[in-house]
């Protein structure tokens, strides 16, 4: 099989692009609908596993660190194979490790499914190298923040979806009442129990690992093109050709970190609701939705986006908003006190605010990506593996929240997210700027 000849983002007509942006958007619905099951695979493993919050929380450790292992290969293999082929390659690699949720439910050994995860979670690094670049380049510059919006409401959508989805064929309305019963269960009819409710993904997951093996040589043979991003206009040349390495790109490196702080403060927004609804006594089954209000508040976000940007608002003013946001609605859930009832749920006031972070996060990955990945040309695969390295953010920052929740509370570790969001106000107001380390 050979790659098609890359072309030139400006050689494309209006209908290769709508097409690309169209079949990048079912992408982006896949990552989100994979990743963000992860919302409720954190409290099912800790039931069916028996695991601390810590331990629960390796789960988007295993899945995210994947980012950071194989974020630089991937953009090697890119350029060897080409982005159609490599993102086949990508969706093989989230069916294998689908496939080896199977051996790790008949055994129930929580380690296999993390060797599961971080298999699916190399596959997705692969995908996002070369899916998040491709957007951000494939039009005008002052409009990638408005199509990553686009990207990012087919993969909130897909989150929105996945724990509901999963919840339906996984969970049983009689499993309120089994919760409850295993303290009292034997030894062996507690293991029983255990290993009828983990066995539960096998059959899901089978299917899951076929569709994604099949979509592989579905994207493949599909009319996506090549982009050519090794080739830079005179002036843009003229401007690096000094440059040897992407570490003389600051506003790049700052923006990693970024992107790092930045999923952190997500994941953790959308992976603790579920434990935090519980804590007010909610069980699994109405708690699950929460993630899902969070996300729904992400979405709202890129409507405003994608209507705002940049006809009213510009992306990087955007960008300041939410970072803003994000501040504030983190010292509300820390500070903010009182039982109210709303959507049919008696829960503390906190934790909608949790929800609201949603809004917060929505904008940033869009307003981040251009600004870092600005002017960097020929170099623009290595920097966008270094960004998507900074989605292991999503593997440490929950780990950190974890720890905290079981050494504090579950309410007091939400101050790990402040120090993000302070930097992330850095970075909207003033380091995506820097050009030279020596200026800073």
């Amino acid at each position: 099989m050979k790659n098609l000849k890359a072309v030139s983002v400006n050689s494309l007509t209006r209908r290769e692009t709508i097409v690309s942006i169209f079949l990048i958007g079912i992408m982006f619905f896949i990552f989100g609908f994979v990743s963000w099951v992860n919302s409720i695979l954190i409290p099912y493993f800790k039931i069916a596993c028996e695991l601390t919050s810590f331990q629960a929380y390796l789960v988007a450790f295993a899945f995210y660190i994947a980012y950071f292992v194989m974020s630089v290969p991937s953009s090697y293999l890119l350029k060897k194979v080409g982005f159609k082929k490599g993102m086949m390659y990508g969706f093989w690699a989230m069916a294998l490790g689908a496939f080896i949720f199977v051996p790790a439910a008949l055994s129930r050994t929580y380690e296999i499914f993390l060797l599961g995860l971080f298999t699916i979670g190399i596959g997705l690094a692969v995908l996002q190298t070369a899916a998040n670049p491709y957007i951000t380049i494939l039009g005008p510059h002052n409009r990638a923040a408005q199509r990553i919006s686009i990207m990012g409401i087919c993969n909130k959508a897909a989150g929105i979806l996945s724990p509901i989805v999963f919840a339906a064929v996984i969970l049983r309305p009689t499993d309120t009442a089994l919760f409850a019963q295993l303290g009292l269960m034997s030894s062996t009819e507690k293991s029983a129990a255990l290993d009828e409710l983990i066995r539960r993904v096998i059959n899901p997951y089978i299917g899951l690992g076929i569709l994604l093996f099949i979509l592989g040589i579905l994207v493949f043979r599909s009319p996506l093109p090549e982009i050519d991003t090794e080739h830079e206009d005179e002036q843009l040349a003229a401007t690096n050709s000094s440059k040897t390495s992407i570490f003389q790109f600051p506003h790049l490196i700052l923006g990693a970190l970024a992107i790092f702080l930045h999923v952190g403060t997500q994941v953790i927004a959308i992976d603790t609701i579920i434990g935090y609804a519980t804590s007010m006594n909610l069980d699994l089954l109405e708690a699950k939705v929460f993630p899902s209000y969070t996300l729904f508040c992400t979405i709202c976000g890129y409507l405003v986006g994608i209507s705002l940007i940049p006809k009213y608002i510009s992306q990087l003013t955007a960008l300041k908003v939410c970072t803003l946001l994000g501040s504030i609605f983190t010292l509300l859930i820390l500070t903010a006190k009182g039982d109210i009832e709303f959507l049919g749920h008696q829960t503390d006031v906190s934790i909608w605010f949790v929800v609201l972070l949603g809004l917060a996060n929505s904008l940033v990955w869009a307003g981040v990506w251009p600004l870092a990945l600005n002017g960097l040309g020929r170099f623009t695969k290595l920097g966008a593996s270094l960004m998507i390295m900074g989605l292991c953010g999503n593997a440490i920052l929950p780990l950190v929240y974890g720890y905290f929740a079981d050494t504090f509370s579950l309410r007091g570790a939400y101050w790990v997210l402040l120090p993000c969001y302070l930097y992330l106000v850095f970075y909207a107001f003033h380091a995506y700027r820097v050009r030279s380390w020596k200026f800073f």
